[in-house]
Protein backbone atom coordinates (compact mmCIF):
# COMPACT_ATOMS: atom_id res chain seq x y z
CA UNK A 1 0.00 0.00 0.00
CA UNK A 2 1.53 3.37 -0.75
CA UNK A 3 1.82 6.37 1.64
CA UNK A 4 -0.14 9.78 0.89
CA UNK A 5 1.97 12.27 -0.58
CA UNK A 6 4.41 13.91 1.92
CA UNK A 7 3.63 17.82 2.31
CA UNK A 8 7.13 18.13 1.57
CA UNK A 9 6.95 17.31 -2.06
CA UNK A 10 4.56 19.74 -3.17
CA UNK A 11 4.81 23.93 -3.63
CA UNK A 12 4.63 25.70 -0.28
CA UNK A 13 1.37 27.72 0.13
CA UNK A 14 1.69 31.33 0.33
CA UNK A 15 1.78 34.43 -1.47
CA UNK A 16 5.84 34.03 -2.18
CA UNK A 17 4.92 31.03 -3.24
CA UNK A 18 2.00 31.64 -5.73
CA UNK A 19 2.91 32.00 -9.57
CA UNK A 20 0.92 31.12 -12.90
CA UNK A 21 1.23 28.15 -14.69
CA UNK A 22 3.30 30.41 -17.29
CA UNK A 23 5.00 32.55 -14.58
CA UNK A 24 7.67 31.38 -11.40
CA UNK A 25 7.25 32.07 -8.37
CA UNK A 26 10.31 33.51 -5.74
CA UNK A 27 11.71 30.32 -4.75
CA UNK A 28 11.86 29.13 -8.41
CA UNK A 29 13.36 32.18 -9.69
CA UNK A 30 16.13 31.94 -7.25
CA UNK A 31 16.77 28.28 -8.29
CA UNK A 32 16.90 29.46 -12.09
CA UNK A 33 18.85 32.34 -11.63
CA UNK A 34 21.36 30.26 -9.55
CA UNK A 35 21.56 27.24 -12.34
CA UNK A 36 22.38 30.36 -14.64
CA UNK A 37 25.53 31.14 -12.39
CA UNK A 38 26.60 27.65 -12.15
CA UNK A 39 26.46 27.15 -15.92
CA UNK A 40 28.51 30.02 -16.50
CA UNK A 41 30.83 29.10 -13.91
CA UNK A 42 31.21 25.54 -15.25
CA UNK A 43 32.19 26.99 -18.84
CA UNK A 44 35.08 28.75 -17.10
CA UNK A 45 35.79 25.75 -14.95
CA UNK A 46 35.15 22.84 -17.56
CA UNK A 47 36.50 19.54 -16.17
CA UNK A 48 36.98 17.95 -19.29
CA UNK A 49 38.51 20.78 -21.45
CA UNK A 50 39.82 24.04 -19.55
CA UNK A 51 40.64 22.00 -16.42
CA UNK A 52 42.71 18.95 -18.88
CA UNK A 53 44.22 21.29 -21.08
CA UNK A 54 45.36 22.91 -18.10
CA UNK A 55 46.97 19.72 -16.57
CA UNK A 56 48.04 18.43 -20.23
CA UNK A 57 50.17 21.82 -20.21
CA UNK A 58 51.68 21.26 -16.79
CA UNK A 59 52.34 17.48 -18.39
CA UNK A 60 50.24 15.36 -16.42
CA UNK A 61 50.23 11.79 -17.51
CA UNK A 62 46.81 10.30 -19.00
CA UNK A 63 45.91 8.20 -15.68
CA UNK A 64 46.11 11.79 -14.05
CA UNK A 65 44.04 13.61 -16.59
CA UNK A 66 41.27 11.03 -16.27
CA UNK A 67 41.20 11.41 -12.58
CA UNK A 68 39.93 14.94 -12.92
CA UNK A 69 36.66 14.67 -14.06
CA UNK A 70 36.57 11.11 -11.63
CA UNK A 71 37.43 13.39 -8.81
CA UNK A 72 34.73 16.13 -9.93
CA UNK A 73 31.88 13.24 -10.79
CA UNK A 74 32.54 10.62 -8.33
CA UNK A 75 33.49 13.18 -5.38
CA UNK A 76 30.21 14.83 -5.48
CA UNK A 77 28.42 11.52 -5.38
CA UNK A 78 30.77 9.36 -3.25
CA UNK A 79 29.54 10.73 0.17
CA UNK A 80 26.03 11.57 -0.43
CA UNK A 81 24.85 8.32 1.47
CA UNK A 82 26.64 9.65 4.67
CA UNK A 83 25.29 12.80 3.95
CA UNK A 84 21.38 11.25 3.71
CA UNK A 85 21.87 10.23 7.25
CA UNK A 86 22.98 13.54 8.42
CA UNK A 87 20.54 15.48 6.38
CA UNK A 88 17.60 12.86 6.37
CA UNK A 89 16.20 14.08 9.94
CA UNK A 90 16.74 18.09 9.24
CA UNK A 91 13.36 19.81 8.65
CA UNK A 92 15.84 22.36 7.13
CA UNK A 93 18.22 21.66 4.57
CA UNK A 94 19.52 24.81 3.17
CA UNK A 95 22.45 25.47 6.64
CA UNK A 96 23.97 22.26 5.40
CA UNK A 97 24.21 23.72 1.53
CA UNK A 98 25.38 27.49 2.86
CA UNK A 99 28.01 25.56 4.74
CA UNK A 100 29.00 23.40 2.26
CA UNK A 101 29.03 26.39 -0.50
CA UNK A 102 31.76 28.29 1.73
CA UNK A 103 34.22 25.08 1.54
CA UNK A 104 33.87 24.71 -2.11
CA UNK A 105 34.10 28.47 -3.06
CA UNK A 106 37.65 28.38 -0.54
CA UNK A 107 38.66 25.82 -2.51
CA UNK A 108 38.11 27.45 -6.17
CA UNK A 109 39.90 30.34 -4.85
CA UNK A 110 43.30 27.93 -3.74
CA UNK A 111 42.91 26.35 -7.14
CA UNK A 112 42.76 30.28 -8.39
CA UNK A 113 46.06 30.76 -6.09
CA UNK A 114 48.03 27.59 -7.10
CA UNK A 115 47.62 28.00 -10.91
CA UNK A 116 48.86 31.79 -10.44
CA UNK A 117 51.57 30.92 -8.15
CA UNK A 118 53.75 27.39 -8.68
CA UNK A 119 53.41 26.73 -12.39
CA UNK A 120 57.12 26.97 -12.26
CA UNK A 121 56.91 23.81 -10.29
CA UNK A 122 54.35 21.47 -12.14
CA UNK A 123 54.75 18.72 -9.51
CA UNK A 124 53.71 20.78 -6.80
CA UNK A 125 51.72 22.35 -8.85
CA UNK A 126 49.56 19.73 -9.79
CA UNK A 127 49.03 18.17 -6.83
CA UNK A 128 48.09 20.85 -4.87
CA UNK A 129 45.22 21.48 -7.58
CA UNK A 130 44.18 18.03 -7.25
CA UNK A 131 44.01 17.97 -3.66
CA UNK A 132 41.72 21.49 -3.72
CA UNK A 133 39.72 20.16 -6.36
CA UNK A 134 39.18 16.66 -4.27
CA UNK A 135 38.05 19.32 -0.84
CA UNK A 136 35.55 20.72 -3.60
CA UNK A 137 34.18 17.49 -4.69
CA UNK A 138 33.66 16.52 -1.17
CA UNK A 139 31.84 19.63 -0.30
CA UNK A 140 29.80 19.06 -3.60
CA UNK A 141 28.95 15.97 -2.45
CA UNK A 142 27.43 17.26 0.70
CA UNK A 143 25.52 20.13 -0.59
CA UNK A 144 24.08 17.94 -4.18
CA UNK A 145 21.65 16.11 -1.76
CA UNK A 146 20.58 19.10 -0.08
CA UNK A 147 20.02 20.78 -3.27
CA UNK A 148 17.78 18.03 -4.95
CA UNK A 149 15.71 18.24 -1.40
CA UNK A 150 15.10 21.90 -1.26
CA UNK A 151 14.19 21.60 -4.94
CA UNK A 152 11.91 18.53 -4.54
CA UNK A 153 10.08 20.76 -2.03
CA UNK A 154 9.95 24.29 -3.69
CA UNK A 155 8.93 22.96 -7.28
CA UNK A 156 6.20 20.46 -7.97
CA UNK A 157 6.69 18.30 -9.90
CA UNK A 158 4.60 19.14 -13.35
CA UNK A 159 6.72 22.22 -13.20
CA UNK A 160 10.15 20.72 -13.00
CA UNK A 161 10.74 20.19 -16.38
CA UNK A 162 10.04 23.68 -17.23
CA UNK A 163 12.60 24.84 -14.12
CA UNK A 164 15.28 22.89 -14.96
CA UNK A 165 14.67 23.52 -18.69
CA UNK A 166 14.83 27.26 -17.79
CA UNK A 167 18.11 26.93 -15.84
CA UNK A 168 19.81 24.72 -18.61
CA UNK A 169 18.66 27.00 -21.62
CA UNK A 170 19.80 30.46 -20.35
CA UNK A 171 22.63 28.86 -18.22
CA UNK A 172 23.72 27.17 -21.48
CA UNK A 173 23.99 30.40 -23.61
CA UNK A 174 25.86 32.09 -20.67
CA UNK A 175 28.01 28.89 -21.02
CA UNK A 176 28.77 29.89 -24.46
CA UNK A 177 29.52 33.76 -23.39
CA UNK A 178 32.05 32.15 -21.00
CA UNK A 179 33.44 29.97 -23.78
CA UNK A 180 33.96 32.85 -26.14
CA UNK A 181 36.11 34.62 -22.96
CA UNK A 182 38.34 31.37 -22.84
CA UNK A 183 38.69 31.40 -26.34
CA UNK A 184 40.40 35.10 -26.08
CA UNK A 185 41.91 34.53 -23.07
CA UNK A 186 43.84 31.77 -24.26
CA UNK A 187 44.38 33.43 -27.58
CA UNK A 188 44.35 36.73 -28.74
CA UNK A 189 44.78 38.35 -25.17
CA UNK A 190 48.27 37.88 -24.93
CA UNK A 191 48.32 36.39 -21.62
CA UNK A 192 50.34 33.99 -21.25
CA UNK A 193 50.80 30.64 -19.02
CA UNK A 194 49.60 30.39 -16.42
CA UNK A 195 47.94 33.86 -15.66
CA UNK A 196 45.58 32.93 -18.89
CA UNK A 197 44.59 29.65 -17.36
CA UNK A 198 44.36 31.72 -13.42
CA UNK A 199 41.99 34.40 -14.95
CA UNK A 200 40.00 31.80 -16.32
CA UNK A 201 39.41 29.96 -13.05
CA UNK A 202 39.01 33.33 -10.74
CA UNK A 203 35.90 34.01 -13.36
CA UNK A 204 34.47 30.68 -12.37
CA UNK A 205 35.38 31.52 -9.53
CA UNK A 206 33.06 34.50 -9.26
CA UNK A 207 30.45 32.56 -11.11
CA UNK A 208 29.55 30.08 -8.65
CA UNK A 209 29.90 32.17 -5.72
CA UNK A 210 26.96 34.42 -7.03
CA UNK A 211 25.47 31.34 -7.83
CA UNK A 212 25.93 29.34 -4.26
CA UNK A 213 24.59 32.96 -2.68
CA UNK A 214 21.50 32.82 -4.42
CA UNK A 215 20.17 29.21 -3.84
CA UNK A 216 21.10 30.54 -0.17
CA UNK A 217 18.33 33.18 -0.23
CA UNK A 218 15.57 30.31 -0.93
CA UNK A 219 12.58 30.14 1.13
CA UNK A 220 12.51 26.73 2.39
CA UNK A 221 9.88 24.67 3.94
CA UNK A 222 9.80 22.37 6.76
CA UNK A 223 9.82 18.46 6.22
CA UNK A 224 7.41 16.78 8.84
CA UNK A 225 9.58 15.02 11.55
CA UNK A 226 11.78 12.10 10.52
CA UNK A 227 13.75 9.96 12.79
CA UNK A 228 17.33 9.67 12.57
CA UNK A 229 18.37 6.23 11.33
CA UNK A 230 22.41 7.21 11.40
CA UNK A 231 24.65 6.22 8.79
CA UNK A 232 24.52 2.77 10.10
CA UNK A 233 20.63 2.98 9.52
CA UNK A 234 21.09 4.22 5.90
CA UNK A 235 23.50 1.41 5.15
CA UNK A 236 21.11 -1.52 6.76
CA UNK A 237 18.05 0.28 4.30
CA UNK A 238 19.92 -0.27 0.99
CA UNK A 239 19.09 -3.84 0.35
CA UNK A 240 15.40 -2.34 0.72
CA UNK A 241 15.91 0.26 -1.74
CA UNK A 242 17.79 -2.44 -4.13
CA UNK A 243 14.77 -4.75 -3.84
CA UNK A 244 12.68 -1.95 -5.90
CA UNK A 245 12.87 -3.19 -9.42
CA UNK A 246 12.55 0.82 -10.32
CA UNK A 247 15.46 2.11 -8.52
CA UNK A 248 17.59 -1.29 -9.77
CA UNK A 249 17.04 -1.02 -13.25
CA UNK A 250 17.95 2.80 -12.74
CA UNK A 251 21.29 2.01 -11.39
CA UNK A 252 21.98 0.01 -14.15
CA UNK A 253 22.07 2.43 -16.75
CA UNK A 254 23.74 4.76 -14.20
CA UNK A 255 26.17 2.14 -13.93
CA UNK A 256 26.83 1.87 -17.48
CA UNK A 257 26.86 5.35 -18.01
CA UNK A 258 29.38 6.33 -15.70
CA UNK A 259 31.78 3.63 -16.92
CA UNK A 260 31.37 5.27 -20.32
CA UNK A 261 32.59 8.14 -18.99
CA UNK A 262 35.94 7.20 -19.34
CA UNK A 263 36.61 8.95 -22.44
CA UNK A 264 35.22 12.12 -21.31
CA UNK A 265 38.95 13.86 -20.25
CA UNK A 266 40.74 12.42 -23.22
CA UNK A 267 38.62 14.57 -25.87
CA UNK A 268 40.76 17.82 -25.03
CA UNK A 269 43.74 15.48 -24.53
CA UNK A 270 43.60 13.94 -28.00
CA UNK A 271 42.74 17.06 -30.04
CA UNK A 272 46.57 18.61 -27.80
CA UNK A 273 48.50 15.51 -28.15
CA UNK A 274 47.43 13.67 -30.84
CA UNK A 275 46.23 16.02 -33.46
CA UNK A 276 48.29 18.98 -32.11
CA UNK A 277 45.60 21.81 -32.23
CA UNK A 278 46.42 24.82 -31.08
CA UNK A 279 45.81 25.06 -27.39
CA UNK A 280 42.99 28.32 -27.90
CA UNK A 281 40.74 25.70 -29.79
CA UNK A 282 39.97 24.82 -26.18
CA UNK A 283 38.06 28.09 -25.89
CA UNK A 284 36.14 26.67 -29.45
CA UNK A 285 35.69 23.48 -27.93
CA UNK A 286 34.10 24.91 -24.57
CA UNK A 287 31.68 27.04 -26.79
CA UNK A 288 30.95 24.14 -28.95
CA UNK A 289 29.50 22.39 -25.44
CA UNK A 290 27.82 25.41 -24.30
CA UNK A 291 26.50 26.08 -27.34
CA UNK A 292 24.72 22.86 -28.36
CA UNK A 293 23.07 23.46 -24.80
CA UNK A 294 20.46 25.96 -25.24
CA UNK A 295 18.95 24.19 -28.47
CA UNK A 296 19.58 20.80 -26.92
CA UNK A 297 17.81 21.64 -23.96
CA UNK A 298 14.42 23.12 -25.61
CA UNK A 299 14.52 19.69 -27.41
CA UNK A 300 14.60 17.85 -24.17
CA UNK A 301 12.48 19.57 -22.02
CA UNK A 302 9.72 19.26 -24.74
CA UNK A 303 10.20 15.14 -24.44
CA UNK A 304 10.45 15.51 -20.94
CA UNK A 305 6.99 17.11 -20.85
CA UNK A 306 5.49 14.85 -23.79
CA UNK A 307 7.73 11.23 -23.13
CA UNK A 308 8.88 11.35 -19.82
CA UNK A 309 12.83 10.82 -18.90
CA UNK A 310 13.06 7.43 -20.02
CA UNK A 311 13.08 8.54 -23.39
CA UNK A 312 15.51 11.50 -22.64
CA UNK A 313 17.96 9.50 -20.99
CA UNK A 314 17.97 6.24 -24.15
CA UNK A 315 17.88 8.88 -26.57
CA UNK A 316 20.90 10.72 -24.77
CA UNK A 317 22.67 7.66 -24.53
CA UNK A 318 22.89 7.19 -28.15
CA UNK A 319 24.45 10.98 -28.76
CA UNK A 320 26.96 10.01 -25.66
CA UNK A 321 27.92 6.98 -27.56
CA UNK A 322 28.72 8.84 -31.06
CA UNK A 323 30.96 11.31 -29.48
CA UNK A 324 33.90 8.67 -28.73
CA UNK A 325 33.07 6.66 -32.42
CA UNK A 326 33.33 10.40 -33.56
CA UNK A 327 36.87 11.13 -32.42
CA UNK A 328 37.92 7.97 -33.84
CA UNK A 329 36.79 8.99 -37.16
CA UNK A 330 38.16 12.39 -37.29
CA UNK A 331 41.35 11.16 -36.11
CA UNK A 332 41.66 8.18 -38.32
CA UNK A 333 40.87 10.52 -41.46
CA UNK A 334 42.92 13.42 -40.77
CA UNK A 335 39.30 15.58 -40.82
CA UNK A 336 40.33 18.53 -39.00
CA UNK A 337 39.57 21.11 -36.35
CA UNK A 338 36.15 21.62 -37.46
CA UNK A 339 34.80 18.17 -37.76
CA UNK A 340 36.42 17.47 -34.18
CA UNK A 341 33.97 20.24 -32.81
CA UNK A 342 30.87 17.36 -33.16
CA UNK A 343 32.11 15.51 -30.73
CA UNK A 344 31.85 17.88 -28.15
CA UNK A 345 28.80 18.83 -29.71
CA UNK A 346 27.17 15.55 -29.14
CA UNK A 347 28.86 15.38 -26.05
CA UNK A 348 27.08 18.38 -24.55
CA UNK A 349 23.68 17.27 -26.31
CA UNK A 350 24.31 14.39 -23.95
CA UNK A 351 25.29 15.58 -21.24
CA UNK A 352 22.10 18.17 -21.01
CA UNK A 353 19.77 15.18 -21.61
CA UNK A 354 21.02 13.55 -18.50
CA UNK A 355 21.15 16.36 -16.51
CA UNK A 356 16.97 16.89 -16.88
CA UNK A 357 16.40 13.04 -17.72
CA UNK A 358 18.58 11.39 -14.40
CA UNK A 359 17.50 14.53 -11.83
CA UNK A 360 13.60 14.13 -13.22
CA UNK A 361 13.79 9.95 -13.45
CA UNK A 362 15.07 9.97 -9.29
CA UNK A 363 12.59 12.18 -8.01
CA UNK A 364 10.18 10.33 -9.59
CA UNK A 365 10.90 6.87 -8.51
CA UNK A 366 11.67 8.16 -4.91
CA UNK A 367 9.41 7.46 -2.60
CA UNK A 368 8.86 11.25 -0.53
CA UNK A 369 9.34 9.82 2.37
CA UNK A 370 12.79 7.88 1.60
CA UNK A 371 13.83 10.69 -1.10
CA UNK A 372 17.41 11.11 0.44
CA UNK A 373 17.88 7.75 1.31
CA UNK A 374 17.15 6.98 -2.64
CA UNK A 375 19.16 9.58 -3.80
CA UNK A 376 22.55 9.15 -1.60
CA UNK A 377 22.42 5.25 -2.32
CA UNK A 378 22.31 5.95 -5.93
CA UNK A 379 24.66 8.74 -5.67
CA UNK A 380 27.22 6.69 -3.81
CA UNK A 381 27.05 3.25 -5.47
CA UNK A 382 27.47 5.73 -9.02
CA UNK A 383 29.91 7.62 -7.72
CA UNK A 384 32.78 4.46 -7.54
CA UNK A 385 31.50 3.96 -11.06
CA UNK A 386 33.03 7.11 -12.39
CA UNK A 387 36.39 6.60 -11.49
CA UNK A 388 36.39 4.80 -14.84
CA UNK A 389 37.97 7.64 -16.18
CA UNK A 390 41.54 6.36 -14.37
CA UNK A 391 41.37 2.99 -15.86
CA UNK A 392 40.75 4.82 -19.50
CA UNK A 393 43.54 6.73 -18.66
CA UNK A 394 45.60 3.79 -18.26
CA UNK A 395 44.68 2.17 -21.07
CA UNK A 396 45.39 5.43 -22.70
CA UNK A 397 49.10 5.53 -21.60
CA UNK A 398 49.62 1.70 -22.98
CA UNK A 399 47.32 1.73 -26.14
CA UNK A 400 46.19 4.83 -26.89
CA UNK A 401 43.02 6.77 -27.12
CA UNK A 402 40.89 4.67 -29.26
CA UNK A 403 40.54 1.83 -27.64
CA UNK A 404 39.27 3.78 -24.45
CA UNK A 405 36.58 5.70 -27.27
CA UNK A 406 35.15 2.43 -28.34
CA UNK A 407 34.94 1.19 -24.89
CA UNK A 408 32.88 3.96 -23.88
CA UNK A 409 30.72 3.16 -26.94
CA UNK A 410 30.46 -0.06 -26.10
CA UNK A 411 29.11 1.01 -22.90
CA UNK A 412 26.65 3.42 -24.46
CA UNK A 413 25.04 0.59 -26.40
CA UNK A 414 24.57 -1.17 -23.54
CA UNK A 415 23.24 1.34 -21.49
CA UNK A 416 20.69 2.38 -24.24
CA UNK A 417 19.64 -1.19 -24.10
CA UNK A 418 19.09 -1.42 -20.43
CA UNK A 419 16.87 1.83 -20.81
CA UNK A 420 13.92 -0.34 -21.84
CA UNK A 421 13.77 -1.59 -18.40
CA UNK A 422 13.07 2.03 -16.99
CA UNK A 423 9.66 2.98 -15.63
CA UNK A 424 7.44 5.05 -17.86
CA UNK A 425 6.89 8.37 -16.48
CA UNK A 426 3.18 8.79 -15.54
Amino acid sequence: MSEPPSPAASVPEGPAATAGRTGWNRNERLGILNGWAVFTGDGFFNVSVVVAGFAARLGAPNWVIGLLPAIAGGGWMLPQLLVAARVRPLPYKLPVYRSAATVRTLSYIAMVLVAALLTDRPALCLSLFVLSMMVNALASGVSGLPFLEVVSKTVSSDRRPRFFGARNLYGGLLAFGAGLLVRWILGPSGLTFPYDYALIFALGTLAFTLGYWVFGRIDEPPDPPQSAQGVRGELRAIPETLRDPHFRAFLTVRLLLAGASMSEPFFAANALRELHFPAATLGIFVMALTGAAPLSNVVWQRVAERQGSRRIIRSASVCYGLAPLLAVLVGTLHLGTWAYLGVFVLSSVAAQGFNLGHTNHLLNIAPPAARSRYIGTLNTLVGAALFTPVVGGLLADAAGYTPVFIGSAVLCALAWWQCGRLRRDA
